[in-house]
């Protein structure tokens, strides 16, 4: 059966500490139920990247920001569909820091405290891919 590719966008944002922003899935989410990410998700149709980006960024965390540098670019398989995952680093940071319903909890955390979260399988790959460095 062939499964047809999404493209997902996803951001690195930081704090004046180096902490990366993750936020907790939903326990009730299709995939990675309780797990953590980077914010970010699905294009909608007609959309340019970095326009996605930014929205998501805004409806998952109430902030404003704007797309800086590619990060990474992965495929990332699932058994009901395959994704290419753009990571970009978002840049001009502003608002105040607040979860949608779609998450359960989001934190700022550094590397070394990630590593012992339980991770969504793309931000493990994605971590895996970068040596664990972001």
């Amino acid at each position: 059966m062939k499964r047809d590719y999404g493209l997902t966008m996803r951001g690195i944002i930081k704090n004046n500490n180096g902490e990366i922003l993750i936020l907790k899935r939903h326990p009730k989410s299709r995939t990675d139920p309780d797990t953590w990410e980077l914010p970010g998700g699905k294009m909608e149709e007609g959309e340019f990247f970095d326009d996605a980006l930014v929205r998501e960024i805004k409806e998952e965390t109430n902030l404003n920001c704007k797309v800086g540098d590619l990060a990474i670019a992965i495929q990332h398989d699932y058994p009901y569909k395959r994704t290419v995952q753009m990571i970009m680093y978002l840049d001009d940071i502003e608002g105040e820091f607040k979860i949608s319903d779609e998450h359960t909890d989001g934190k700022y955390a550094s590397l070394d405290e990630i590593k012992t979260l339980k991770l969504s399988s793309c931000l493990k790959k994605v971590l895996e891919e970068k040596n664990w460095t972001i």
